[in-house]
């Protein structure tokens, strides 16, 4: 990286009363090939992916469905994007929104609006409609993309906001020509027509809006705001957490930095979804930044994303622990070869010892030489800040700080440290901290916190510990979440939603663990006077939901109550309703050993029974044949018996029979008489 675009981070050590080398104590347990402080770039991030283009242009920059896309090519795609924008009136500073899942005109897109020097607001296309409402509004967005099967909810949206443009692409736009039969002669099928109206464009005509566009180019620092996420807060309510170019130019970096096994050309398989910090700078910035090959994957289950591994061999792969939990599951592959990889991340929720020994003796098995690298973060900084050394790690741990990046544990609600080995809060400070929340100035401050030691730190709201040789342990959170899947979800949010049902009187939501998705959300109801519980007024509530909740934050189970415990304050006492549940599951965990138990001494005892049945038939049978044994030979005697008797008689019957008279003895016959006879 030259000097001209690049920037060291050593300022960022602030005034610390004693020596910085006191206050890293990870400095010693890092990988040696790790350097503790790094140069980052000061182009934007369209900019640092340009010098990509620049040094290798017929390298592979992404690949959709089987079509591969060369950085050369790519870049062509993002400037023609950009006209495109410029020529329907986006302009510096503007906010549009990205409602996409991992595609080309994802990406492209997100660089496009980056090179006008607009901002990029990333929303999951699953959300609900009332909450793409409450984006739209938020980050002011002056334009949209969205997939045409996601259209209908827009509809309904702009009916009550105002959006200047949405523009709308279908995944067939970035096929080649055959796999755009096959899609159209089976998913596409399915997707009603895009109706021209005002305000509406389709991707291909929105692309030739921007032919006769020059200048569109638009300077910036790396300060300035990039790109938007959305976080839920503490308050339940969504906040839209504001990221600069430096911020994820230096996670770039980072991510790199702590991977010198990367060599450009590697390949990530991004199934990681662009609107999460987690997908959007490991899975594809870093990446982009640094001559990487995406493999976009818009969508996937257990099995096809094993199908993937084995199709793509792909070199890195990033992942929440229900993903590798599934993987574990799947029994048709038992010969995939991963020996291909090179690294393997889980983020977005804690890995727990047990999952990571079973997935690392997996990688094993199937020839992999590395293990699981457990991170952590928070989109208040893109998304990791610190990871599991390669070389040293330790049980339970998320790993150490990344380069330039520090930690500090302090007493919940203070800024003061405690020891090492004693619990607190996580702050962590470091280049890729958010800039704000939008909008949202009295949360920015409660979290973005400037300290004595003259560092801006994020107060995570997450409790964990340090040990003295920097490793960090994470434990639980101090706000009230959920974590389903990798995805946060907000009770209060939630509860927010139900309590503005017509049958709602009162409602309680709660995170249920979950073998697969770590917790799943249970709904608790009160209903007004006049509703009785039963399934059409549940069916009602769920199908209300569906509306207002995103599809991965919906209850599995809405369960009717009188009443709600209370705490003293009268507020509701969603702890008592957790314990209650743990106390469901463990019972219903300790029926089931009882049930598996009496199983068992059933089996045995039945068992036994057959085998007694088994011998009592073997001696029957052995008994039956004793006596056929004994039967015959009794036969046997008595016909020898009758036999005997038999030849007495027929010899009775032809001896002569002394009758006292003299028998007269015939001469012998001469040798002349018998020839003659």
């Amino acid at each position: 990286m030259s000097n001209e675009t690049a920037v060291n981070a050593s300022h960022l050590l602030g005034a610390f009363d004693t020596p910085i080398t006191e206050r890293i104590p990870w400095a010693a347990s890092k990988d040696p090939e790790v350097p503790l402080h790094l140069e980052y770039s000061q182009l934007t991030m369209a900019g640092r992916v340009k010098e990509m283009v620049d040094k290798y242009p017929g390298y592979i920059a992404y690949e959709f469905m089987g079509r591969e896309t060369t950085y050369a090519e790519m870049w062509t795609k993002i400037e023609e994007c950009a006209k495109s924008l410029k020529a329907i009136g986006v302009r510096e500073g503007d906010r549009v929104t990205i409602c996409m899942p991992n595609c080309p005109q994802c990406l492209n897109m997100f660089y496009a609006v980056n090179l006008v020097g607009a901002v990029a607001s990333m929303v999951h296309p699953l959300s609900a409609e009332s909450e793409i409402a409450f984006y739209l509004r938020d980050s002011a967005s002056v334009a949209a993309l969205t997939l045409d099967q996601f259209y209908p909810k827009f509809e309904n949206v702009m009916k009550a906001v105002d959006l200047p443009a949405l523009i709308v692409t279908s995944v067939a736009d970035e096929l080649s020509v055959p796999m755009k039969v096959g899609y159209y002669l089976t998913q596409g099928r399915k997707i009603a027509s895009v109706p021209r109206k005002p305000r509406i464009v389709m991707w291909k005509d929105f692309l030739k809006r921007g032919k006769t566009i020059e200048i569109f180019k638009v300077k910036r620092q790396p300060d300035d705001p990039a790109a938007i996420l959305y976080s839920g807060g503490t308050t339940g309510v969504s906040k839209g957490i504001a990221l600069s170019n430096l911020n994820f130019n230096a996670l770039a970096a980072q991510v790199y930095a702590t991977n010198p096994i990367f060599t450009p050309g590697d390949k990530m398989l991004a199934v990681m979804p662009m609107f999460h910090g987690f997908g959007l700078g490991v899975s594809i910035h870093t990446m982009m930044a640094f001559g990487g090959y995406c493999i976009l994957i818009p969508r996937f289950n257990a099995k096809t994303y094993a199908e993937m591994l084995s199709k793509y061999r792909p070199n890195f792969i990033a992942g929440v622990p229900s993903l590798y939990e599934a993987l574990l599951r799947n029994n048709t592959i038992a010969d995939l070869d991963l020996s291909c990889l090179k690294g393997v991340f889980s983020g977005g929720d804690s890995l727990s010892i047990e999952l990571k020994k079973r997935f690392d003796a997996f990688l094993k098995e199937h020839h992999a030489p590395i293990t699981v690298r457990e991170g952590y973060g928070t989109t208040e900084c893109v998304t990791a800040s610190c990871l599991t050394p390669i070389h040293k790690q330790k049980e339970g741990s998320i790993g150490i700080p990344f380069p330039d990046t520090y930690y500090k544990i302090v007493k919940p609600g203070t800024e003061e440290e405690v020891p090492y080995g004693e619990e607190g809060e996580i702050c962590l400070a470091g280049p890729s901290v958010m800039l704000e929340y939008i909008n949202q100035p009295e949360e920015t401050a409660d979290t973005r916190r400037v300290h004595a030691d003259g560092l801006t730190w994020i107060h995570t709201g997450d409790l964990g510990i340090m040990d003295d040789e920097g490793f960090i342990y994470f434990r639980q959170r101090i706000k009230r979440m959920i974590v389903t899947n990798g995805y946060n979800v907000y009770p209060s949010q939630m509860e927010n939603v139900l309590d503005g049902n017509e049958y709602v009187q009162m409602s309680c939501v709660i995170g249920v663990p979950d073998p697969i998705k770590v917790q799943k959300v249970k709904a608790f109801v009160v209903l007004k006077k006049g509703y009785s519980p039963n399934e059409n007024v549940k069916s009602a509530i769920m199908e209300y939901c569906k509306k207002h909740i995103a599809k991965y934050a919906l209850p599995y189970d809405i369960e009717f109550r009188d009443d709600l415990p209370k705490t003293l304050v009268g507020k509701v006492a969603y702890r008592v309703l957790e314990e209650e549940e743990l106390a469901k599951i463990e019972k219903e965990k300790n029926l089931a050993m009882e049930r598996e138990d009496a199983q068992k001494v059933l089996d045995e005892r039945l068992k036994a029974e057959a085998e007694a049945e088994k011998a009592k038939q073997e001696a029957k049978a052995a008994a039956e044949k004793a006596a056929r044994a004994a039967k015959a030979e009794e036969q046997r005697m008595e016909a020898g018996k009758n036999w005997n008797k038999f030849t007495d008689d027929v010899k009775k019957a032809f001896t002569p029979k002394d009758t006292g008279e003299k028998v007269e003895e015939k001469p012998e016959a001469s040798e002349e008489n018998e020839e003659t006879e």
